[in-house]
């Protein structure tokens, strides 16, 4: 590596409290500097100088999928979301042409070492699929003309700017209030409309009254699970002697979610604030940003608001926060395996107890919370719990982010109180687009809906309660649509190929498992499944839920399940028998 490179990997080490966090920061950089690949000789120069064992260092760099280790990729590494939200958006249509165009398949590259050609898990850009990464760049809403335009500038040099325009509407004007406004990235421009103010307010209050407020507020995790925020930060054990640490997770790797890019990117400092306010109540004196390694873009507009808030002195009694990018892994995504990441280690869930608000990062006290989750917390100590707990319900209380995709007019992000209607969520969104079969609501994870589901009853609404009753999760309120132009025999196949892909294979009940349904699927949706095929998915279903060390398990048996449950005619029809 060069000393520019080297003398940043140094700098980086000394941010975290132990510096074999950097690993993986010192793995991106150096592949940056080497034309998008890492060596083997790369990897042990990185240990080397981290001072990690060169095993530890190529464990890493070969665990996570956006490290190029020996892979010979091209100076143009175009990967395409072809996941079920991009699938529902024509994103095959978009590979297909790409691959037509450049003489290339999957992971290969041109003759010239210009391009390489990858399909990818989601990129959490759903509703603005399709989306093509060119290196750490998207282009979204891409048509065969756009690609045509990408491709000849890029063969010029040229990294092209092909902006667009994304769906979004707020009916409570909290969380997207500076959506629309101009420079909302910059910290001024916050403080105009009245951002910091709460920071200071809270900085006034006991620490132990703000966590009091937000656990009366009945806020609950934004991220998926929905367990209750002010009685997970209640868990935080008192007099340790070890610093407490809080971590804001913007991995947003569950498919058909695209919520939380709307705050990093387009109100950064309104995160920042709600971070700063945890911390206080938490008494933590350094936070973490943990996100995902494709939004290399985002990272930059966090690194900036950040540096802007610790030169106004707007980071409360936090002496930083750290913007730690991760690198490809969806089991990223649970808290005990997002640690171990920061910790600069393969993403493997920890057997829990202890759970992380015990012992979490570095072995401290550490509460780990959603950015939507953290972004709820200024409107709660500025207004009161009462205040909150005006929209929604006890099914749920306060607002909520919805992710809209799939056949829908506008797909989109909206912000509406909990306990929306499904209809109107789905009218906010332009309506239907064709003859519905089905419809996913709380992100890749959670059972499907029929289209028949959805019309009994006194009908859906997005909260925690009245998805149970019909019979699925709220999630992440990822909701994507599925038209009659795809069938879920190969919704199912699609589904399963991406677990099983993002299966840290610690556990053997989801790392076998998730191999078997995948062939056994794969062959179904092919036409070539046999009888006893779904019945030998259903049983790997049951066995493998609740068997796992971390909810990835679960996750897809769920799912894959209920799909099979509800259309299990469709399913028959390929099977030979």
């Amino acid at each position: 590596m060069n000393e520019e490179v080297k003398n940043k990997i140094i700098e980086i080490m000394g941010r975290y409290p132990k510096k074999e966090s950097a690993l993986m920061p010192a793995l991106t950089l150096v592949q940056k500097s080497k034309a998008n690949n890492l060596s083997k000789e790369d990897v042990a120069e990185v240990a080397n100088l981290i001072d990690v064992s060169l095993s530890r260092a190529y464990g890493v760099a070969t665990y996570y999928s956006m490290f190029n280790v020996d892979k010979g990729v091209g100076k143009y590494h175009l990967q395409v979301d072809t996941n079920i939200p991009a699938t529902l958006m024509g994103a095959l249509e978009i590979f297909n042409y790409l691959s037509e165009k450049l003489g290339i398949k999957h992971g290969e590259t041109t003759s010239d070492g210009l391009f390489t050609l990858s399909k990818v898990e989601c990129l959490a850009s759903c509703g603005t699929c399709p989306v093509v990464q060119v290196n750490d760049k998207y282009y979204e809403l891409m048509t065969k003309e756009k690609v045509d335009m990408l491709i000849d500038s890029l063969r010029k040099g040229i990294m092209p700017d092909l902006p667009v325009e994304y769906n979004w509407k707020s009916q409570c004007n909290v969380l997207l209030k500076n959506r629309g406004v101009e420079n909302a990235t910059e910290i001024e421009v916050y403080k105009e409309t009245g951002g910091y103010k709460t920071l200071a307010k809270a900085l006034t209050m006991k620490p132990q009254d703000i966590v009091t407020e937000v656990r009366e507020s009945q806020l609950r995790g934004r991220g998926g699970a929905g367990f209750p925020t002010g009685v997970k930060w209640g868990f935080v054990p008192k007099d340790t002697g070890k610093p407490v640490y809080l971590v804001c997770n913007a991995d947003e790797g569950e498919p058909g979610t695209f919520k939380d890019r709307q705050i990093l990117a387009y109100d950064p400092h309104l995160l920042i604030e709600g971070m700063a306010i945890s911390a206080y109540a938490l008494g933590a004196k350094l936070a973490f940003i943990y996100i995902r390694g494709e939004f290399g873009w985002i990272a930059e507009i966090l690194e900036k608001a950040i540096a802007q808030a610790k030169k106004d002195g707007k980071l409360g009694q936090l002496d930083n926060i750290i913007v730690h990018q991760g690198a490809g892994s969806y089991v990223c995504g649970e808290e005990t395996a997002l640690i171990e990441s920061i910790e600069g280690k393969r993403g493997l869930p920890r057997m829990k107890p202890p759970f992380p608000a015990v012992e979490g990062l570095y072995g401290c006290p550490t509460i780990v919370n959603n950015v939507e989750t953290l972004a709820s917390v200024p409107y709660i100590v500025e207004n009161g719990a009462e205040a909150f707990k005006k929209w929604g319900s006890e099914a749920g209380y306060g607002f909520k982010l919805f992710g809209v995709s799939g056949a829908v007019n506008k797909p989109g992000v909206y912000e509406c109180p909990m306990g929306v209607s499904y209809d109107e969520l789905i009218e906010m969104a332009g309506g239907y687009k064709g003859n519905i079969t089905g419809v996913i609501i709380g992100g890749l994870s959670v059972p499907i809906l029929t289209a028949e589901e959805l019309k009994k009853g006194p009908g859906l609404k997005m909260d925690y309660e009245s998805t149970l009753d019909y019979g699925t999760n709220l999630g992440s309120g990822g909701v994507m649509v599925i038209s009659d132009e795809f069938n879920i025999p190969e919704i199912a196949a699609r589904t399963i190929q991406f677990y099983n892909h993002e299966s840290c294979g610690q556990c053997t009940p989801c790392r076998m498992g998730s191999g078997m349904i995948v062939n056994l699927l794969t062959r179904v949706a092919e036409g070539k499944g046999e009888p006893g095929d779904l019945d030998k998915v259903l049983w790997y279903c049951d066995n493998i839920k609740g068997n796992t060390l971390c909810p990835t398990g679960e996750a897809y048996a769920t799912p894959i399940k209920s799909m099979i449950t509800k259309f299990r005619k469709d399913f028959e029809q390929l099977i030979t028998i």
